[in-house]
C-alpha cells in the first residue's frame, strides 16, 4: 500500500455532525452545525465542542455557560446543513427550517431542538483558547430521549433513530450492524460446540 504525505490537518473521520443549541440573556435564540465535538469524560459526565470567536452562537454560549447538543438524523440532515452554511444573523433558524425550541429541564437559557431524539442539556465548566477555534468543555446536565424508541423492556433504541455522521465533506446515515463492543472476544458458543463434537 502506497500513501502520499500532506500537511498536519484533521483527518479524522466520521464525526458525529449535531446541532448545538443557544440562547443568550436577552432570550435571542440560535442554532449552530458543529463537527468538532466528544465525549470527555464519564464520570462526571463530560463532552466538548468547538467554535470558531466569529460564529454568531458564540457570544451566547460565552454569555450564559449553556448550550444543548441535539443528535441529528437522516430527517434532520437538510436543517442540519443549513444551519452549518447559513448566519444567525441574517435569517431565523428555527423559523426557516421549522424546528421547535423546547424549554430544558436543568438550564435556564439555552433551548433544546424537540425535533431531535436526543437533546443533551450542558454547563460550560472551561474554554480553552486555542486557535481558530475555541473550545467549550462542558458538564452533562440532563439527557432528554425520544419514547418513541424505547422498548417495551424499557431499552432506547439509539442506532434505529436514522442517525448522521459528517466524513470528510459528506454527510452519511449510519449503516448496519457489523459487530457489538466486546465481540471481538467473546466466545463464539455455537463454534465451542462444534470443536467438541470433533473431539
Amino acid at each position: 500500500m502506497t500513501k502520499e504525505t500532506w500537511k498536519a490537518g484533521n483527518m479524522i473521520y466520521p464525526l458525529p455532525a449535531v446541532m448545538v443549541s443557544a440562547a443568550d440573556k436577552e432570550g435571542n435564540q440560535n442554532i449552530i452545525t458543529i463537527a468538532w465535538t466528544g465525549t470527555v469524560c464519564t464520570n462526571p459526565a463530560m463532552l466538548y465542542i468547538s467554535v470558531r470567536p466569529e460564529r454568531y452562537t458564540y457570544h451566547m454560549i460565552k454569555e450564559t455557560g449553556e448550550f444543548v447538543v441535539n443528535l441529528t438524523t437522516k430527517d434532520l440532515v437538510y436543517a442540519t446543513d443549513w444551519c452549518g452554511v447559513k448566519s444567525g444573523r441574517d435569517v431565523d433558524k428555527w423559523k426557516e427550517m421549522k424546528l421547535t425550541p423546547e424549554k430544558a429541564e436543568k438550564l435556564a437559557y439555552a433551548p433544546m431542538i424537540k425535533e431531535s431524539p436526543v437533546n443533551i442539556e450542558c454547563k460550560v465548566t472551561e474554554i480553552k483558547e486555542l486557535g481558530s477555534h475555541h473550545m467549550f468543555l462542558a458538564e452533562v446536565q440532563a439527557v432528554h430521549v425520544d419514547q418513541a424508541y424505547m422498548t417495551e423492556t424499557g431499552k432506547f433504541e439509539l442506532n434505529k433513530t436514522g442517525l448522521v455522521a459528517y466524513s470528510h465533506g459528506t454527510y452519511l446515515e449510519t449503516g448496519k450492524p457489523i459487530g457489538t463492543f466486546g465481540y471481538s472476544v467473546h466466545k463464539n458458543k455455537k463454534n465451542t460446540k462444534n470443536k467438541k463434537k470433533k473431539k
